[in-house]
């Protein structure tokens, strides 16, 4: 064996060679680790400072968001320095979302979601910014309120039609960014990341729902309007006196007319007028079920039915069959939207001489937003004692006012905007399109007055109100509607809709009050009691289990409304007596807030509609 001198094949290495190598070695390893946490620290510190740039900008924005609604919405000048505010600091903050360094901390696993999600709600403002509110600050400031509203020349349509493109776009772009947010996994979220992304998330829906809404509007309203050619509607007026389910009795009839925006008013009639439907008109036979075949009968139960559409194909089909006149639509008001719209407009002076010749009993010859409602629900009976000129009275004053209306009268174009809308909010005002995709877009909106479809929210109950006095008696009637939780049963939650009546009217109402107002008996109803019928709806699938009538329990009828459970009572109230219903809906699976809508009457609804309550449960 070859006698191999390891000595000579490898360096020798001394002792201190040894330690002179590992020193360099730990030197190197110190100094690599010097360097690692140099950049782990760095990074962390960069992060930060990227963070706090984040929230320091995203916050500013955030501010800026009221400010900017309050001026977009009355027209100051100053809305669009705001935009210009709002879009640098949106930018800031999606440059730093989107920087080098931030964007590995995107990948780091467990933590990278987070910084994933703060991009994102970067992107989105900014996206909202610039795509959404700086066109549609532009397009608002272009347009002229007054130019929005009647006056004597008409509605112009033009700006609003110019301004249609640029509000759909920016409607585009708001719900893309919303599509975008709503799609990030918040569960695994840190909450200093949850936390503005929900109020992201809440803040991009009502902007949504907003502009959605302005894009639809800006769709429609043109050619509704009679952009392209007349549009003719027929115009219910209700009357709260007698309650519909709606309203009220359809108490005058006309035909609103709609050139290019220029209003006006022709073929005026009562609901007594159009007379009985012989053959009976069509009606869906479940509705037929709860409400009887008087609603294809007569004009004055069309309206039986708290589904609006049914009302106004229903009331279009007997107008066209009495009349030979077609009609595009329908519109309903009740007389205290009349208000709003007087409340707005100025004063209306009765110019008719027939309606002047009317008041001379004691009637005001001239109408403003506080004496419009008494003077057409109860005045009017106690002064003209005969039927048919009480119902011209009624039918004069409304084209009277739709005179002024169709003019603007003297009040502020805003003002009417505001009035019109509350009076929409409240469901005093209704309308129905005959074109199918004008109708899909109105149906989306309350103002459709649909108890089903994409208007109606998943845990709505509705209660509404038939008169069954055949009188004007529900003047002098208040109520009160609540929602109330009770325990869940089975898994499957409960609700109660609770209503409250009070038949306010004198002691002596069968003398004190017009034979025309208490229906003197007619129909078996003493003279000044009030017989109702109430109607509460469930949210679909639900089912209506009781119903207990001041504390008692009491016979209901229970059916099914495009697969929504409906409970009827009927109840009597003699004057002074109070009475409370109380219909329990079980098996309801919707989680969401529930929420109440309920027939206008003479009362403001915000008196009538009583904050939820829930029942002490026995755990």
């Amino acid at each position: 064996m070859e006698n191999t001198d390891f000595s000579t094949a490898y360096p020798t290495q001394t002792r201190g060679g040894v330690k002179r190598r590992g020193k360099r070695r730990w030197l190197r390893i110190a100094f690599l680790s010097g360097l690692g946490a140099t950049l782990i620290f760095g990074s962390i510190a960069g992060l930060s400072v990227t963070a706090t740039t984040l929230k320091t900008e995203l916050t500013a924005a955030s501010e800026l968001l009221p400010a900017l609604k309050d001026r977009t919405l009355r027209g100051d000048a100053a809305a669009e320095e705001t935009v210009r505010q709002l879009k640098t600091h949106t930018a800031a903050a999606r440059e730093a979302g989107s920087g080098p360094l931030w964007s590995v901390a995107r990948e780091i696993p467990w933590l990278g979601a987070n910084f994933r999600a703060a991009s994102e709600v970067a992107t989105t403002a900014d996206d909202v910014a610039r795509l959404g509110a700086a066109p549609l600050v532009s397009v608002l400031e272009s347009l002229d309120w007054r130019t929005l509203t009647p006056n004597s020349d008409g509605i112009n349509l033009g700006p609003l039609t110019t301004a249609e493109p640029k509000i759909v776009s920016a409607a585009h772009a708001v719900r893309q960014s919303s599509d975008r947010l709503n799609r990030i996994d918040s569960s695994a979220l840190l909450p200093q990341i949850a936390g503005p992304l929900a109020q992201a998330r809440e803040q991009l829906s009502s902007l949504r729902e907003d502009l959605d809404t302005a894009a639809n509007v800006a769709s429609v309203a043109p050619s509704m309007m009679g952009s392209a050619a007349q549009r003719n509607y027929l115009l219910l007026i209700q009357n709260n006196a007698e309650v519909r389910a709606t309203g009220g009795i359809p108490g005058a009839l006309a035909v609103l007319s709609l050139d290019n925006g220029k209003m006006s008013l022709s073929g005026q009639m009562s609901a007594g007028d159009v007379g009985v439907m012989s053959p009976v008109l069509p009606v869906e036979p479940e509705q037929q079920q709860i409400y009887s075949p008087r609603l294809g009968t007569y004009m004055q139960d069309v309206n039986l039915t708290p589904d609006f559409p049914t009302t106004a194909s229903t009331a279009r089909a007997m107008w066209e069959r009495r009349t030979g006149q077609h009609v595009d639509g329908v519109i309903s008001m009740d007389p205290v939207a009349l208000g709003y719209v007087v409340d707005a407009t100025g004063p209306v002076k009765l110019s008719d001489p027939k309606l002047v010749a009317l008041a001379k009993v004691g009637l005001p010859t001239e109408l403003d937003g506080k004496n419009v409602v008494p003077t057409l629900l109860s005045d009017v009976y106690a002064k003209i004692p005969e039927p048919e000129y009480q119902d011209a009275y009624f039918a004069g004053v409304a084209k009277e006012i739709f005179g002024v209306l169709s003019t603007g009268g003297n009040g502020d174009a805003k003002g009417l905007i505001a009035g019109i809308s509350r009076g929409t909010s409240e469901g005093r005002i209704l309308l129905w399109s005959a074109a199918a995709q004008e109708q899909s877009v109105l149906a989306k909106y309350p103002l459709s007055g649909s108890i089903a479809g994409p208007s109606v929210a998943p845990a709505e109950f509705g209660v509404y109100f038939n008169d069954g006095t055949g009188a004007k008696m529900d003047y002098h009637v208040k109520r009160t509607v609540q929602l109330v939780k009770q325990c869940s049963v089975g898994g499957y939650e409960q609700t109660s809709v609770r209503i409250t009546s009070t038949n306010t009217a004198p002691v002596d109402a069968a003398s004190s009050l017009p034979a025309y107002v208490t229906g003197a008996g007619a129909f078996g109803v003493p003279a000044g009691s009030v017989r109702t019928n109430v109607i509460a709806y469930g949210p679909v699938q639900a089912n209506v289990e009781t119903a207990l009538i001041d504390g008692e329990k009491a016979d209901f009828n229970a059916q099914r409304h495009s697969n929504r459970p409906v409970g009827t009572v009927t109840v009597t109230l003699a004057p002074g007596q109070s009475s409370t219903v109380e219909l329990t809906f079980g098996k309801i699976v919707q989680h969401t807030e529930p929420n109440v809508v309920v027939t206008p009457t003479v009362q403001p609804v915000k008196d009538v509609i009583l904050a939820s309550r829930e029942a002490v449960c026995n755990q």
